[in-house]
């Protein structure tokens, strides 16, 4: 068998890239282990984990309304119902790309791919019954190409004396099966998938403890964003723990033994289940890249220039396997580059600004350049900050623990980052990366009519704040 164009791997870069090498005309064949398109992303990742957030945040929004004078009783919870609906929407999503591959006769193998060379894929086969459409492999197959695209993903990190067998203590993967709502949950690592997770299992019932190493939740994130979400992390999990780590974990049966060590532990606990979210790793192993001309460095990145191009001529990559950050719209973008740049147009990777979108309650997102990056670099910058205790539709929704701030360039006024943490978070930073991207300066922001009264003003009125000339807050520019 020979194709053009081989994808392998069918997340949500794999399959941005096999969709437009088709579009553009090339022959495309995806080579997927699974027996759905989707990746991780779809499958085991972020729309299975917002499925769940969306029950989570009404059942929030359900309690919160007892302030305004509205009550509803206890939410019964049927974990089947609520798992039956999470795939539900997999399902739909991932049978949707099928089609879609159809209809663009994007050929599928339900295989694992695996190196010979720079040009050809042993195809082995795996368990699983494969979509209709998908061709079974058989064993023994190989698959020859002009070019390949490596869009093989990440796993979650699971130390080895983590990983110690037991059903009780779970990766992201195992957290997103919905087992059971345990009484006590553990969440290893306070960053993003961490805490989406305990949010989820908090309001379905759990009693979350987070211990995280660091001396605070999302490290690297922007502290202005995280403290609002820290404050209210802490006042609805049972434990947060930082400056603390788990040494040990030991499964005695109905409950896991976990050694923690920290400045106000220094014992052991147990749970019911322990969830362990310290990041996630690379797949550049096991596939042979070996046999190719493809370079890895030492944290198991594939190395790419900014066309996607890896040092064998042959083969691309993209996706969390070609670096960070490891987010799937950062992966949908350089596979389309990638498909450009094979069928010969001259595309390279040139974002000012990748969004990131923290799920949790308050969301938070940020894009383009953070204060943190600026004084790293040397870099002279402005800060405006608009909190949303001053927002008429964040006072009328009861949610005013939110902020809006602009990095600015103090010569020219241009927007250089933007950060956002309050509800809706993930839907407010498009606008951002937009000015970003366009080269706006703080007066086109400002100046531009918003919607009142929403959230989306706040991205304006912080404009306003670096102007001086702010509504809500009085707070003059400097002379």
């Amino acid at each position: 068998m020979h194709s053009q164009v081989v994808v392998l791997g069918g997340g949500p870069g794999g399959y941005a890239a096999a969709f437009l090498a088709a579009d553009l005309g090339l022959e495309v064949t995806i080579v997927e282990a699974d027996p759905r398109l989707g990746g991780t992303c779809l499958l085991r990742g972020c729309i299975p984990s917002k499925a769940l957030l969306h029950t989570a945040k009404v059942i929030s929004e359900a309690e919160e309304l007892a302030d305004w004078g509205v009550e509803f009783a206890k939410p019964s919870i049927d974990i089947n119902k609520v798992r039956a609906r999470k795939e539900e929407v997999i399902e739909t999503l991932s049978g949707g790309l099928a089609k879609l591959a159809d209809a663009r006769k994007v050929k599928r193998i339900h295989a694992r791919g695996v190196f010979v060379d720079s040009k050809t894929l042993n195809l082995e086969p795996v368990k699983g019954e494969p979509v209709k459409g998908a061709s079974t492999i058989v064993g023994g197959e190989q698959l020859t190409f002009d070019y390949c695209i490596l869009a093989t993903g990440s796993v979650p990190a699971m130390p080895k004396f983590l990983n110690i067998g037991s059903p009780r203590v779970v990766d992201s993967t195992g957290a997103l099966a919905l087992v059971d709502i345990p009484e006590s949950l553990l969440v290893v690592g306070g960053g993003y998938i961490g805490l989406e997770m305990g949010t989820v299992y908090h309001e379905l019932g759990s009693k979350v403890t987070v211990v995280e190493l660091a001396d605070g939740l999302l490290p690297g994130a922007d502290r202005d964003l995280v403290r609002p979400l820290a404050k209210r992390v802490k006042e609805r999990f049972a434990n947060v723990l930082l400056n603390h780590k788990v040494a040990g974990l030991k499964d005695v049966g109905d409950k896991v033994e976990v050694q923690i060590e920290g400045p106000e532990l220094n014992d052991t606990v147990k749970f019911d289940r322990v969830l362990v979210s310290i990041g996630r790793w690379p797949v550049s192993k096991g596939f042979g890249l070996e046999n190719t001309k493809v370079t890895v460095n030492e944290r198991g990145f594939v190395e790419v220039d900014t066309q996607q191009r890896t040092s064998d001529p042959n083969i691309f990559a993209i996706g969390d396997v070609a670096g960070d950050p490891m987010l799937a719209h950062k992966a949908a973008y350089e596979g389309r580059i990638a498909a450009e740049v094979i069928a010969g147009k001259p595309s390279a990777f040139d974002a000012q600004a990748i969004p990131a979108v923290v799920f949790t309650d308050p969301e938070i997102a940020w894009a383009g350049l953070t204060v943190e990056e600026a004084k790293k670099a040397g870099r002279e910058v402005e800060v405006a900050t608009y909190p949303w205790q001053a927002s008429g539709r964040a006072t009328a929704n009861g949610r005013t623990d939110g902020l809006t701030k602009w990095i600015i360039d103090p010569q020219t006024e241009r927007v250089l980052g933007c950060g956002i943490v309050g509800s809706g978070a993930g839907e407010l930073i498009a606008e951002a990366v937009l000015a970003i991207e366009m080269g706006c300066n703080v007066h086109d922001i400002a100046s531009s009519i918003h919607p009142h009264p929403t959230l989306s003003e706040t991205i304006a009125f912080a404009g306003e704040v670096h102007l001086g000339t702010a509504t809500e807050i009085y707070k003059p520019k400097r002379k």
